[in-house]
């Protein structure tokens, strides 16, 4: 599924020309009392991503959207799709050098955001800049297409708003940003590593090679696995039409070719329960291949989850009553 990905001019008309001013205005003032005062108070590379709940967002995300363009990753510690973008951000956030502020959301801890928000599947990225919300894109996204709409971000932010971002400090806490990076050091932890950069450079079928390279000398090894179901999933939709899809499945909801593409998007869009909800459905609807077929969909999703999720054993019980 292709990310929606939202035109960056599409802030001048979210903000009134006069929000702009006041909010350029209110970024200049506070860069002239800083400076006042002794200078701006360099942060670390690790304070560019921030952790984010309903309690402190006014302060972390408003307030400081007069100061920086704020990046927001919706996320869940279940949401397979989001442990894939997640890195990417704030891999980027450090990268872009203070240019933006990453500001992570548990959703479930927080729903009352994510309503605000109308968000209605994770991954989900947001912006705010000087108090203006605009979606980013949902869903998964290649780095090349993450780059370009952060690009778009600050250019409009800087030329709109006047906002500049932060300073830096590189030599803040290096050593903490060092250690997360540490080097591999298991015996297929290279092959591990080529698979996670080519996901997030959007080369999936790279990603889907490196995991099965792994596989073949250690068919045990579970983050490959969990890798290989992962980067398989996003390789099959990366190619689809959401819009044909949905079609094709609400017109055909016995056809189970139709059926699984559609519960693909529905899993990587965040809607776990719709998946495995589709695909027993279908399960009952269906005989012989057909139904076998959804079947090994069905166990792929599972995997692509994982195990302990509670969704997963919920519907493992209910494909069971389904089958027999």
């Amino acid at each position: 599924m292709q990310p929606r990905n939202m035109s960056m001019s599409g802030v001048v008309d979210l903000a009134a020309v006069k929000a702009a001013q006041e909010a350029k205005a209110k970024a200049e003032q506070t860069r002239a009392e800083t400076a006042r005062q002794g200078g701006a108070g360099a942060v670390s590379p690790a304070d560019l991503v921030i952790d984010v709940d309903e309690a402190g967002f006014e302060r972390e995300v408003l307030q400081r959207s007069a100061e920086v363009p704020v990046v927001i990753d919706f996320w869940a510690e279940w949401c397979q799709p989001c442990k894939q973008l997640s890195p990417v951000l704030e891999r980027l956030a450090v990268e872009y050098n203070g240019r933006f502020l990453l500001a992570k959301v548990d959703v479930d801890a927080n729903q009352m955001l994510m309503q605000q928000f109308g968000v209605q599947g994770i991954p989900a990225v947001f912006a705010v800049v000087a108090g203006q919300a605009l979606p980013l894109f949902q869903g998964a996204a290649g780095e090349a297409q993450i780059r370009q709409t952060l690009d778009q971000l600050v250019q409009v932010a800087e030329q709109r708003f006047g906002l500049t971002g932060l300073t830096v400090d590189a030599d803040a806490g290096p050593g903490a940003v060092e250690a997360a990076e540490a080097e591999p050091v298991g015996p297929y932890d290279a092959l591990l590593e080529a698979a996670v950069q080519a996901l997030d450079a959007g080369d999936f079928g790279g990603a889907v090679q490196a995991y099965r390279n792994v596989l073949a000398d250690d068919p045990g090894n579970s983050e490959a696995g969990l890798g290989l179901a992962q980067a398989e999933l996003l390789q099959r939709v990366g190619g689809m039409d959401p819009q044909q899809v949905r079609k094709d499945a609400a017109d055909k909801p016995e056809n189970a070719e139709a059926q699984i593409a559609a519960a693909d998007l529905d899993l990587v869009g965040g809607h776990v329960e719709d998946a495995f909800g589709r695909l027993i459905d279908t399960v009952r609807r269906t005989a012989g291949d057909d139904r076998e077929a959804v079947r090994l969909r069905l166990v792929e999703l599972f995997e692509v989850v994982g195990p302990d999720d509670p969704r997963v054993a919920a519907a493992r019980r209910a494909l069971a009553r389904a089958l027999f």
